[in-house]
């Protein structure tokens, strides 16, 4: 099988050759204490792992991701406006007066690079008159969407047998993005029209654009991240998620399966499991990171909703830093079930910290790999 056809056979069911190898990513803390450990400087962690393991190149081939666009369209111009006790205080792209460390440069505050605490003094729109003003930034019809390789990367994925993703933020993502997630969760009892009004605003911009994607080429993976729960429930109702939200996540599945999309990817942290069967609802098929410590359960999720949902993540952290045989123990109890039914791959619950070591990595790793047949 290629890249293509095992991704799609593990997730939807099938039956793959091997299921596709994604032990997780670490961030920059995490590789300057593997660094430490053992890990050469000069090398890529994934080429250490298939030298130090003997595991074939292609068990870590995943999807191309298409140059879509998303973002606003122009962008704040980034200022710092304060520097004092330790801390930066940021106007940020995104037009949002935020606070981070001085530990880190200001560009962390929007970038996954490692992981920071930030603060969110202001966001961009607190007034009907600064909603109307961001909504000029986002035209579906600027030329600059679209990168000038998408053809190239179309052809890149067609050669290489792999399959196309396509990355967009959720409407409860971006409208956060606008208004703070405190504020979004109140608008939707105090303003509901408003929330209405920005939702619409996305869906419309989205499908515009995501038409200008489908005229040239199709897409094999939505891949949405929406992040809407906290540890223990929701952020929302399922009542709210239904009403504001779930209009989107359907209009975006009637168009894309016209044009072959198979696989609707809903990444969310926290606690997702009164959320989970509003996703099924709207045509979601694969989820993830499933995050252990926020209670959820793959095993138990799979028993609940059966083969309605793939899963993605699951593995939990904190047993990959202990390593030994808690790891192990955790690892048959999770993957033989999910396995045995398919759609299930097997990664750390979130990004990869460093109390997780490098020789623990290895051989977290090199136990996913047997499971998965490349070993």
């Amino acid at each position: 099988m290629n890249c293509k056809q095992r991704y799609l056979e593990t997730v939807l069911f099938g039956h793959p050759d091997h299921v596709p190898l994604s032990p997780g990513g670490p961030r920059e803390s995490t590789l300057e204490a593997w660094h430490k450990q053992g890990l050469d400087a000069n090398v890529p962690y994934k080429a250490a792992l298939i030298e130090l393991l003997g595991i074939p190149e292609e068990a870590f081939q995943g999807a191309v991701n298409l140059p879509v666009e998303t973002k606003m369209i122009p962008q704040f111009e980034e200022e710092v406006l304060e520097h004092r006790d330790g801390h930066y205080i940021v106007r940020d792209w995104m037009g949002a007066i935020t606070e981070i460390s001085d530990e880190f440069d200001y560009t962390y505050i929007r970038q996954a690079k490692d992981f920071v605490t930030r603060k969110w003094h202001r966001f961009p729109v607190q007034t009907r008159d600064e909603w109307e003003a961001m909504k000029v930034r986002f035209d579906s019809a600027t030329p600059e969407r679209l990168g000038g390789s998408l053809d190239d990367v179309v052809r890149l994925a067609k050669a290489e047998g792999r399959p196309t993703s396509m990355y967009v933020n959720g409407p409860f993502w971006q409208m956060r993005e606008w208004v703070g997630m405190e504020n979004l969760c109140m608008l939707m009892v105090t303003d509901p029209a408003f929330v209405q009004d920005m939702a619409d605003f996305w869906l419309e911009f989205t499908l515009g654009l995501f038409e200008r994607v489908v005229a040239r080429t199709d897409v094999d993976i939505l891949r949405m991240s929406e992040d809407m729960a906290y540890k223990a429930h929701s952020m929302i109702s399922p009542k709210m998620a239904r009403r504001f939200l779930q209009p989107t996540y359907i209009a975006w599945r009637e168009l894309l399966d016209k044009h072959n999309c198979a696989v609707y990817d809903m990444d969310s942290d926290g606690n997702i499991e009164e959320l989970i069967p509003i996703w099924i609802e709207s045509g979601f098929n694969l989820c993830d990171p499933i995050e252990v410590a926020a209670e959820n359960d793959i095993v138990t999720f799979r028993q609940q909703f059966g083969q309605r949902m793939a899963y993605s993540g699951g593995v939990d952290k904190r047993l990959i830093a202990v390593g030994g045989q808690p790891l192990r123990d955790e690892l048959e109890r999770i993957i033989p079930p999910l396995f045995k039914d398919g759609g299930f791959i097997p990664s750390c619950d979130h990004g990869v910290p460093p109390d997780i070591s490098w020789p623990n990595f290895v051989e977290y790793t090199r136990l996913l790999a047997q499971y998965e047949g490349w070993l």
